[in-house]
């Protein structure tokens, strides 16, 4: 960020208009903001330190930043032009605001602002001479909705006097408050230690010691280190406070260097220094402490207002139902219509069938959001899809997919035995446990995609009270199950449907090949997880699941026929636990640190970071960054069509943009945090920023080949006239 500062500054140099160049004092303004350089004395002595300050006066709906702006924008800077001998200090930030904007929050200031200046006057200075001060001011003004960069050229003439000044009758009393809150050293002591992602912060002694600190938060000197979206939580004690925050992509690996910045409470903001360390005692036990109110508080409650939780539930029923089209909710869809298929006559069997589906994808549906709501809250990154980023999910799930499939082509049967193919049991357990499965596999099969809707009402959610967010997720599984219960209990739509017959059995048969499909794609994922040796236990753990299945059906044969079949039941059991087993095994091998999505780009691309970003965004280069998974069936598509077209290529070479893909195959906390800046819990996520915006456009989750080349055009640089018209 300090690059794409210095960049700026360099680019707003050379090109963009200077506000107030003439050499006079007095504010200087735009459309978004007034600044004047301002002095708390009515004059300085010769040796002493003046204190002036740059006053800002921000348009309502703009801001300006901190030193440490967050998730975007740019802090403040100046560039001092001094006489000889006379030396500028560094600003004195006051304590900032957060600002929340959507999935984003930024440290900054509104309204009126001052950011006073420690300026050394020389003693050799006369007595009524004065010393011409001229700074130039970059600031970067925005809006929810903009952002620009204002550079302004502020000038004070300060005279110089014997003796002690009184305050400028304007400016002086505000610009010493501003002095007297300012964040300084207190005789604090600190210390920060990291497990699994979360930082824990313990403060004690100074002014902290034997006092509730009431309200408190962390703004960080660098950014970076924490997710500042996120929310901070804590106790305080007779000593101190305790601190827990989620860490941000610098600091999931726990911080190697002290953690600078300031400590906001009731009792006052003070600037800390955290030494990596176990927690101090006395840092809690006396109660739990309240986030610290600001003015980004407002935007938090409306969100988990009545609005906009019916709204958020709204767009989980909306993308429930959509979610029955994409492309990894098929192999199930052909398993609800064969088992409407089968039951299509009997109107009480289909009812029950139905209302069972329903209740396994509801359940499952809220046992999922419990458990990401419940890490969430822990501190853990992780997002929608999260249990497919473990290499023992999909072990375990490819194994169950084979299982499956091989009762579909009758190598073994669940339930009382073999039956007739009218009445026999069709890709499901018998009655209303099979249903109930079933609904369960159809949400585990779903959980790789986000559908239209279905990301903006998961983003919501995860900001909610856990009862609205558990309301979200279950209307969420209600679209989901929404069509096949609607027919289940629409009498006239399953007398349209055929009679059973043998063809139930082909059918049966033939639809045993997409969940076939279906375990081989998982065991693909597995193996861009795992790794190639992982990749052979785990098929050998397929071939001794088929085995033992096929032993088991040999058993339900011969106990058919009337025999006992001990020695097959004991051969498959056996093989059944060698084959979890094995799955296991290969689940705990160690992981290959390649780069698949990457690499196997039909666009030539780099692995994403921040850092390659704003690099590009510097150079004034478009930036399409693809956020995708290997067990995203969405992801997969869009980049075999949309994204690895010729036409699409020539599109990127032309707009000279850059290619980045985010892999979030295997957990990676940075891409989660991402992810929830801009409102996703999960992928696919396509952002393209376009060279001057401060936001990136959020293309949509089913991408066209036009929509891609539409949006880079839009994005590429304007070109000189003389240019385009060659």
């Amino acid at each position: 960020m300090r690059l794409l500062i210095r960049l700026l500054c360099l680019l707003l140099t050379v090109a963009a208009p200077i506000t107030a160049a003439a050499q006079t004092s007095g504010p200087q303004r735009t459309d978004r903001i007034e600044a004047e350089l301002v002095a708390m004395s009515r004059w300085a002595a010769p040796g002493s330190t003046a204190v002036v300050a740059v006053r800002q006066d921000i348009e309502p709906g703009w801001h300006t930043y901190w030193r440490n702006p967050g998730d975007s924008g740019g802090a403040t800077g100046l560039t001092w032009r001094l006489p000889e001998g006379v030396r500028a200090g560094d600003i004195v930030w006051p304590t900032p605001e957060r600002q929340r904007l959507q999935g984003l929050t930024n440290y900054g200031y509104e309204g009126d602002v001052y950011l006073p200046v420690p300026v050394e006057i020389p003693a050799a200075v006369r007595p009524g001479s004065t010393v011409p001060l001229e700074v130039e001011a970059l600031f970067f003004v925005c809006s929810d909705e903009m952002c620009v960069p204002e550079t302004l050229t502020l000038r004070l003439d300060l005279p110089v006097r014997e003796g002690a000044a009184p305050p400028d009758p304007r400016h002086g009393a505000a610009i010493q408050r501003v002095l007297a809150e300012a964040p300084t050293p207190a005789g604090i002591e600190a210390r920060v230690r990291s497990e699994n992602g979360v930082l824990t912060l313990t403060a004690v002694g100074g002014p902290l010691a034997g006092r509730d600190p009431g309200p408190s938060y962390f703004f960080p000197f660098e950014a970076g280190l924490i997710d500042h979206s996120a929310p901070q939580t804590g106790a305080w004690g007779p000593e101190g406070l305790t601190l827990v925050l989620s860490a941000g992509a610098k600091g999931q690996t726990g911080p190697a260097t002290p953690l600078e910045g300031v400590l906001a409470t009731s009792l006052g903001a003070f600037e800390i220094r955290a030494e990596p360390g176990p927690d101090l005692p006395g840092a809690r036990g006396s109660g739990d402490l309240a986030p610290l109110p600001d003015a980004g508080d407002e935007p938090q409650r409306a969100a988990v207002g009545w609005t906009g939780f019916l709204q958020a539930a709204l767009f989980a029923l909306l993308g429930g139902l959509i979610l029955n089209l994409m492309p990894c909710v098929f192999p199930i869809l052909a398993m609800k219509a064969a088992a409407l298929s089968a039951a299509a006559h009997d109107p009480a069997r289909a009812r029950r069938d139905g209302l069972a589906f329903l209740a396994g994808v509801l359940t499952t549906f809220l046992a999922l959001a419990g458990l990401l709501l419940a890490l969430r809250a822990g501190g853990e990154a992780i997002g929608w899809g999260f249990q497919l980023q473990s290499p023992a999910v999909i072990a375990g799930l490819s194994l169950l997919m084979l299982a499956v499939a091989l009762n579909l082509s009758g190598v073994f049967h669940m339930g009382a035995g073999l039956q007739a193919a009218g009445s026999g049991p069709l890709a499901r357990l018998p009655g209303a446990a099979g249903a109930f499965f079933t609904g369960m596999l159809a949400v585990v099969v779903a959980a790789p995609c986000t559908a239209p809707f279905m990301a903006f009402a998961l983003g919501a959610a995860l900001l909610m009270p856990w009862p609205m967010a558990l309301v979200v997720f279950l209307m969420l599984g209600l679209g989901l199950a929404l069509p096949f219960v609607l027919v289940s209990l629409t009498p006239r739509l399953l007398a349209r449907l055929p009679r059973p017959g043998p063809w139930m059995e082909r059918l049966k048969g033939l639809l045993a090949f997409p969940m076939y499909g279906t375990a081989a794609w998982l065991v693909w994922v597995f193996a861009r997880q795992s790794g190639a040796e992982a990749l052979g236990l785990l098929l050998l753990a397929a071939v001794l699941a088929a085995f033992g299945l096929w032993l088991a059906g040999l058993t339900q044969a011969r106990r058919a026929e009337g025999g006992a079949g001990v020695v097959s039941a004991v051969a498959a059991a056996v093989a059944l636990v060698s084959a979890i087993a094995l799955a296991g095994v290969a689940a705990r091998m160690p992981a290959e640190t390649d780069t698949p999505a990457a690499q196997t780009s039909a666009l030539p691309s780099q692995p994403w970071s921040p850092d390659a970003v704003e690099a590009a965004r510097s150079e004034g280069r478009p930036v399409l960054v693809n956020f995708t998974a290997d067990w995203c069936v969405t992801c997969k598509i869009n980049e075999r069509t949309a994204l690895s077209s010729a036409a699409t290529r020539r599109a990127v070479e032309k707009a000279n943009a850059l290619y980045l893909v985010g892999d979030w195959t295997r957990r990676d906390d940075a891409i989660t945090a991402e992810l929830r800046r801009h409102g996703r819990s999960g992928v696919p996520l396509y952002l393209l920023y376009a060279p001057g915006a401060a936001e990136p456009r959020v293309l949509p989750q089913l991408l066209t080949e036009g929509t891609v080349i539409g949006a880079l055009k839009a994005a590429s640089p304007v070109r000189p006239a003389a240019e385009a018209g060659r």
